[in-house]
Order: C-alpha cells, then structure tokens, then sequence
C-alpha cells in the first residue's frame, strides 16, 4: 500500500540504526564467544517490542495521512482545520501554511476590489456612452426636419420631390448623397450600440452576481425582440428573412436569450453578402440558418474560444472573437446546448438545444 511504503522511507533512518545495533550485538557476541541463547533472546525480545511499536506509530501515522487528505479536499470549501503538530517542525510548516494562506486572502481580496472598481467603471460608462448615441440620432432626425426632407420611414421619389424647391437633377443628386452618408451613421451608430452592448454583458457575466431569471417563457416573442433589433441591417444588406411565428415554450432567461440570438443574428447578416436567413424549429432544435460564406473545417473547433477570429474574423479585420465566446458561456449557465454546422460557400447553421 502506498501510505506503507511512504511510512517505511520516513522511517528508514531509524530501521537502518536497529539493523546497525542487531549486527553489532551479534559480532561482539560471536567475537568474545559469549553465549549465544540469552544474546538472541535479548535480540528476539527486542525486536517484537520494536515490531509492535511501528505497528501502533504506523496505525497513528496512516489516521493522520487520512485526516489530512480529508482536509485537502475541505480546502476547496474553506472548512480545513489542520491536525495538532507533534514535534516543532510541524508546528512550524503549519505556521508557515497560515501566513501563506493569510496573504493569499490579502491578495484576492484585493484583485476582487480592483475588479469590482472596474467592472463599475466600465458598467457606467456603457450606461453614460448610451446618451450620447440616443443624442446623435435624434440630431440625425431634426437635420431632416430642418432640410424639410422626408424622413427615413417614407420612400423618397424623384416625382415627389419635383413639387420642391430642391427638385433638381444636380440637387437630386446631392439629396441621394445626403441619404447614403445618413444610411452610413446610422449603421455606423448601430454597431457602436452593439459593441456597448456587448461590453456590458461581458462585465455582467464575469461578475460574482449574475441577475438569471429562470422560468417559461414563449419562443417567439423574444425571437421577434431580436429580429426587429436587426431589421435595418437587413433592408440594407437586402436579405430575405423566413420565419413562421412558434408556437414554443421554453424554460430560460428572456434577457439573455435575446442577447445570445442577437450575437446570431449579428453574424449571419454580417457574413452573408445575399440571400437569405431562416428560422425554424427541427426536432427540438431551435435553428437558424445563412446562406453566407460560411466557416472553413479547420475553424469550426475553435469558433468558441475566447478571442479566436478564424479565416472570417481575419479578412473582415473587426471581428473580437468574443461573441459565440459570450453565446456559449451564456448558454451553458442557461442549461442550454449550442451546435454548430458549416460549409464553405453555402452558409451555417446554428442549432439551439433546450
């Protein structure tokens, strides 16, 4: 048995000295031809007491070897309570062991702190960066009452804008202009509010209090909830969405849900020039599916790691490789399963397992 062997080495020194001692007796003995039976006996009787002393010291010797690997595992949950010492060497490791502990408490209270200062700062500067977007776009709005232009919702027409006092070809023209750059900011706005976003879920799933609220909810409202966030990019990247509404319930966190549908929604639109995105449910599996470039084989193993990019994330050269990080470390607080299938040239297909 392992402790056995353990024992013996810690021991050797003092079962070398009585073998020494044995042989010793013996030569002396032999060498002044003393009568051997009393000799032997004095040895025998010596030897059973030292046999019964190392049974009981190796008994006491394997308790304590048990004790303390029990409490090698109470240290995952803080509840060690280390054995008395019996000599000053112990006493002294075991001192040695407290102040080490000691100024490990020190040190990851004071990593906590720092974190939870950061994790605040970054928290409220993701709240305060959200004024200064809303403002933008509600500047963007009034510079089109201001021109008396019409407003995005409203499909521009070169007969309806002939009746104005802008209605040339050249001013025509420039109006356009005016659009493309308008369309510009404001795509330009969206990925700024998807990059605070993303921040702030990042910050909240790393911290030590995660706000999950588990109960049933219906599929398809919190489909939609990401959907509408994304239609403007698809209007402007032309794509065809299929979706029938679902008639599914499910038990997660409608919050955090969204958030993981956006982040898939976000790089479908982002990775498909045309064509279309579908949504659907396939044998328990909710599926959402590009037709875009797809992922190439050797990225697929690793499209979940933190900050990996892959042969997509390289070529578009913004990619943060934190989003399906972010999905999947959500879903597997949430319970859930994400799989994931792609071929080069003909899309991916992403499926969510409840």
């Amino acid at each position: 048995m392992r402790w056995i062997n353990a024992y013996m080495r810690r021991h050797k020194v003092g079962i070398f000295m009585y073998l020494i001692f044995g042989t010793v007796f013996a030569v002396v003995i032999y060498l002044y031809q003393l009568p051997m039976e009393p000799a032997v006996y004095a040895i025998g009787l010596c030897l059973v007491i030292a046999v019964i002393v190392l049974m009981v010291d190796s008994v006491r010797y394997h308790k304590k070897v048990e004790e303390l690997e029990w409490q090698l595992e109470a240290v995952k949950n803080g509840t060690e309570k280390l054995p008395e010492p019996e000599d000053e060497i112990e006493k002294i490791y075991q001192m040695f062991l407290e102040n080490a502990q000691i100024e490990r408490i020190r040190q990851v209270g004071e990593i906590i702190q720092e974190k939870a200062e950061v994790t605040d700062y970054f928290t409220l500067w993701t709240h305060q960066i959200k004024t200064p977007i809303a403002a933008m776009h509600l500047l963007l709005q009034q510079e089109m009452d201001t021109q008396g232009l019409p407003s995005a919702q409203e499909p521009y027409s070169e007969e309806g804008a002939a009746g104005n006092e802008w209605g040339t070809e050249t001013e025509f023209l420039s109006i356009e202009q005016y659009y493309a750059q308008k369309r510009e900011i404001e795509a330009e706005l969206f990925k700024i509010e998807q990059y605070v976003d993303m921040v702030l879920q990042y910050l909240r799933l790393n911290s030590s209090i995660h706000d999950f609220v588990l109960q049933e909810y219906e599929l398809d409202p919190i489909i939609r909830q990401a959907v509408r966030k994304y239609a403007p990019m698809f209007i402007r990247k032309n794509l065809t969405l299929h979706y029938t509404p679902l008639q599914v319930k499910t038990v997660t966190d409608e919050k955090w849900l969204v958030f993981v549908l956006e982040q898939i929604l976000s790089n479908a639109i982002k990775y498909t020039s045309s064509g279309n995105i579908f949504i659907y449910m396939e044998n328990g599996c909710l599926v959402i599916k590009d037709t875009g470039i797809g992922i190439l084989p050797e990225d697929l193993p690793r499209v979940f790691d933190k900050g990996y990019t892959g042969y997509n994330g390289r070529s578009d050269k913004k990619a943060s490789g934190i989003g399906l990080y972010l999905v999947q470390k959500i879903l597997n607080k949430l319970g859930h399963k994400i799989m994931l299938e792609s071929e080069t040239g003909k899309g991916t297909k992403v499926r969510l397992l409840f």
